[in-house]
């Protein structure tokens, strides 16, 4: 019997997914990484001067590294053109996080998560799972599409925390963010025409878990997000004219949940 074309599609996804490698660049990405015992690693490549830096962790990890000439390191790591790459690259798989329930009910940190709709910018996602470790969020959510990817960018903005923080990607995001309700989490979505402030957004939710929903610059959040969310809210603005970029507002409303 021959299989529906979904479930092709689907078992080349799964495939391919689990083909894939990421390359991580730079001292810090690489460093926490190799620190990682949840990371696969498979290929460190670094400069002599890189590898005296990252010495303790090379040993530690028991990795064999490529001493590369730093003026060649660009012919011999397919990195992205500008790459800050310090002499350090570590070709990696992404991490597995494990499902939205089994992270967001009994993970580590504060019953909050920041949830992503459709950013793409890496180094947003970056700065957004920097601030989500160090105000305690249990993760950050964003969609398998449309979304940014685990990317050696995205680590070197995040500064270590894509290894501690763990970023879940969904197939559909209004779904997580049904399922964060029923699991009990009190859905804000951040909206600059919100009538709402975020202050008493967040004062509605009580006791409750809170996820902070969060859209593109420009776009903001799309229609169905908006509807799934059960307030919108928004940074009150000291003038008249005002705004953040993502990941700045996703800061000031992670210390505004974290420390209601």
């Amino acid at each position: 019997m021959k299989k529906p074309t979904w479930v092709i599609d689907k078992e080349r996804a799964k495939r391919k997914a689990e083909a894939e490698t990421i390359w991580l660049f730079g001292i810090h990405a690489v460093r926490d990484a190799l620190g990682n015992p949840a990371r696969e690693k498979l290929r460190l490549v670094v400069s002599k001067n890189a590898q005296d830096r990252l010495a303790t962790e090379i040993a530690a990890s028991g990795m064999e590294p490529e001493i590369v000439d730093p003026r060649v390191f660009d012919r011999a790591v397919p990195l992205p053109p500008e790459s800050v790459h310090q002499g350090a690259a570590l070709e990696v798989k992404p991490l597995k996080w494990g499902r939205v329930a089994d992270v967001c009910i009994d993970g580590a940190g504060l019953p909050l998560v920041v949830m992503l709709d459709q950013v793409t910018d890496p180094h947003n996602v970056g700065a957004i799972l920097r601030s989500a470790e160090v105000f305690g969020a249990r993760a950050v959510i964003a969609t398998a599409r449309h979304a940014a990817p685990e990317t050696g960018a995205l680590a070197k903005t995040a500064s270590g925390a894509l290894e501690r923080q763990p970023y879940l990607r969904v197939t559909n995001l209004s779904d997580a963010m049904t399922e964060l309700r029923e699991m009990g989490y009190w859905l804000v979505g951040l909206a600059g025409e919100a009538e709402t402030e975020l202050a008493p957004a967040l004062a509605a939710a009580g006791s409750r878990p809170v996820a902070l929903v969060l859209g593109a610059e420009g776009p903001g959040l799309r229609e169905k997000t908006r509807a799934t969310c059960d307030v919108l809210a928004k940074i009150p603005f000291a003038r008249d004219f005002g705004s953040l970029n993502v990941s700045n507002a996703a800061a000031v409303a992670l210390y505004a949940a974290a420390t209601r």
